[in-house]
C-alpha cells in the first residue's frame, strides 16, 4: 500500500527517490564502509516525514516499543537481524533477559514486549522478561486483548550480575528507555552485555547532540548523492534553561524560534515553496509524544495560556523541562485513509526490518501525531526494502518509496552511532 500525497509539490522528492535509486550500488557501499568504523545500536526506530519537498527524519528512538504493529511477514526478516545482533555481541548466548518500562499496566505496551520476547525466542534464546518496577514483587503474569500473555518476573542482583530466580542471561535487553535516570540495579554490571548502553538512556541523551550527528551524515550523504543536505535534514537550534511553569528563559527561546524561522523562509523561498514555515519545540530529552509545541511566528510564544505552559513543562516520568531543542517543521503530505500519516520505521543491527505508518485523524500536517487517538498501519516493508524497482516511475512504487524511507532511516541510524561513540562514558579520549 502507498499512502497518497495530497500536494502538487512531489517534484523534488520524486527527482530525490530517482537520485536515490540511480546511486544505490554507491549508497549500499557507502553505508557498508559506515558500518565497517561505526557500530549501529542494537535497535532503533525512526519517524519520518515526508512533505513532498523534503524528506527528513524528526525522532529516533533507541528503545523502540511498538514491535507489536509489525505484521507476521515482517517477523522473519526480524529475527534474522536479530541473529545477526547477537552472534556479533555475544554468540554463545543461551538466555536473554529483557527489561522493560515500567508502565505494567498498558497491554498495547506489553503487546510490544511479547513480540520481542517472540523474535528473540526465533533466534535462537531463552527469553524471560523481567521488572526493575516496584510493583513487581512477585512472578505476575498479564493477559493481554489479543489473547497472548506476558509474565513478568522481579529482577534478581548480585555482585556483579543482574537476573532473575533460576535464570542467569549473557544478555540483558532494555526496553526502557530510562527517563527518570539509570537505576542503581542498573550501573556496574561487568560481565552481562547491557543492550542498549545505559548512555543511550534519556538521562544523557540529548536530541540536539543526535540531530548534529544527523547534520554531519546528511551533508556527508549529500556529497555522495550530489544534492542539497537541506532535502534530508531538518534544521534545528536549541535553547539551555528554560522554565515553562514560572515563565523564564522564555526570551532565549523566542530569539532563537524567530532565528531558525528566518532560516526556513530563505530554503522556502530557494525552492519556490509557498507554505508557511513553522517550528517544533520539544523537550530535549523527551520520549513519548510529551512536550512538544509548534510555533508558527516567535509572537505566539508571548501569548502562551497556562495549558500550554503546564504541558511543556513536564513529560514521562515527571521530569521537568529546562532544555528544549526547537527543529525546523517538517509537514507531512502523505494520507492514509484520509488521515494524516508519517511512516515510522524500524530496525536491528543495521538492517531495516519494518515499519508502519502512525496516523492521526484529528490532527493536521503540521502536528505531531505520536499523541492519544493515533492508530498504525504496517508498512509494505516485508520484501519491498530491500528490493527496489528500478524502472519504476518515481512517486508510484511502494518499494520505491519504502527504500528511499529505509536509506533515510538508516542515515538516523548511523548518526545515532555516531552519537553513541561521542557520550560513551568509556570510550577513551585522545587529545
Amino acid at each position: 500500500m502507498v499512502p497518497h500525497l495530497i500536494t502538487a509539490l512531489t517534484g523534488p522528492i520524486n527527482e530525490l527517490e530517482q537520485r536515490i535509486l540511480d546511486s544505490m550500488p554507491a549508497i549500499e557501499r557507502w553505508f557498508r564502509l559506515e558500518w565497517m568504523e561505526h557500530t549501529p545500536p542494537f535497535y532503533s526506530s525512526v519517524d519520518i516525514r515526508n512533505a513532498g519537498f523534503k524528506l527528513a527524519p524528526v525522532d529516533t528512538n533507541l528503545y523502540p516499543g511498538g514491535w507489536n504493529n509489525l505484521t507476521q511477514e515482517m517477523l522473519p526478516l526480524a529475527v534474522q537481524a536479530a541473529m545477526a545482533a547477537i552472534e556479533k555481541i555475544c554468540p554463545e548466548a543461551r538466555n536473554l533477559l529483557i527489561i522493560p518500562e515500567n508502565h505494567t499496566r498498558n497491554t498495547f505496551y506489553l503487546a510490544n514486549v511479547v513480540q520481542l520476547q517472540r523474535i528473540f525466542n526465533m533466534a535462537g534464546l531463552n527469553v524471560r522478561v523481567g521488572s526493575i518496577s516496584p510493583e513487581i514483587k512477585k512472578t505476575t503474569t498479564v493477559q493481554l486483548p489479543n489473547g497472548d500473555t506476558v509474565t513478568l518476573e522481579p529482577v534478581v542482583r548480585s555482585k556483579r550480575r543482574l537476573g532473575l530466580k533460576d535464570f542467569d542471561p549473557c544478555t540483558i535487553l532494555l526496553n526502557n528507555d530510562l527517563s527518570a535516570g539509570a537505576p542503581g540495579i542498573l550501573e556496574d554490571i561487568h560481565e552481562q552485555y547491557l543492550l542498549p548502553p545505559l548512555h543511550a538512556g534519556w538521562s544523557v541523551r540529548r536530541k540536539s547532540r543526535h540531530f548534529q550527528s544527523y547534520e554531519e551524515v546528511s551533508k556527508r550523504f549529500g556529497k555522495l548523492l550530489g544534492i542539497d543536505p537541506w532535502l534530508i535534514n531538518p534544521l534545528f537550534t536549541k535553547c539551555g534553561e528554560v522554565d515553562f511553569a514560572e515563565g523564564d528563559g522564555l526570551e532565549c527561546l523566542r530569539t532563537n524560534v524567530d532565528a531558525l524561522l528566518t532560516k526556513v523562509r530563505r530554503k522556502y523561498k530557494e525552492y519556490g515553496i509557498t507554505e508557511k514555515p513553522f517550528v517544533v519545540v520539544k523537550a530535549d530529552n523527551g520520549t513519548y509524544g510529551m512536550g512538544i509545541m509548534t510555533v508558527r511566528d516567535a509572537k505566539e510564544l508571548d501569548a502562551l495560556n497556562r495549558k500550554t505552559r503546564n504541558k511543556m513543562a513536564i513529560i514521562k516520568d515527571g521530569q521537568t523541562v529546562s532544555d528544549v531543542i526547537i527543529q525546523e517543521g517538517v509537514l507531512t503530505q502523505e494520507r492514509v485513509h484520509e488521515a494524516v500519516a508519517e511512516p515510522v520505521v524500524y530496525m536491528m543491527d543495521r538492517y531495516v526490518v519494518g515499519g508502519f505508518y502512525r496516523m492521526h485523524a484529528e490532527r493536521g500536517v503540521d502536528e505531531n501525531l505520536n499523541a492519544p487517538g493515533a492508530s498504525f498501519v504496517p508498512l509494505a516493508f516485508d520484501h519491498s526494502a530491500q528490493l527496489p524497482q528500478p524502472g519504476a516511475r518515481p512517486g508510484a512504487s511502494a518499494p520505491n518509496r519504502f527504500y528511499m524511507y529505509g536509506v533515510v532511516a538508516r542515515l538516523a541510524m548511523l548518526a545515532a552511532s555516531y552519537e553513541l561513540e561521542a557520550t560513551d562514558p568509556d570510550a577513551e579520549v585522545y587529545d
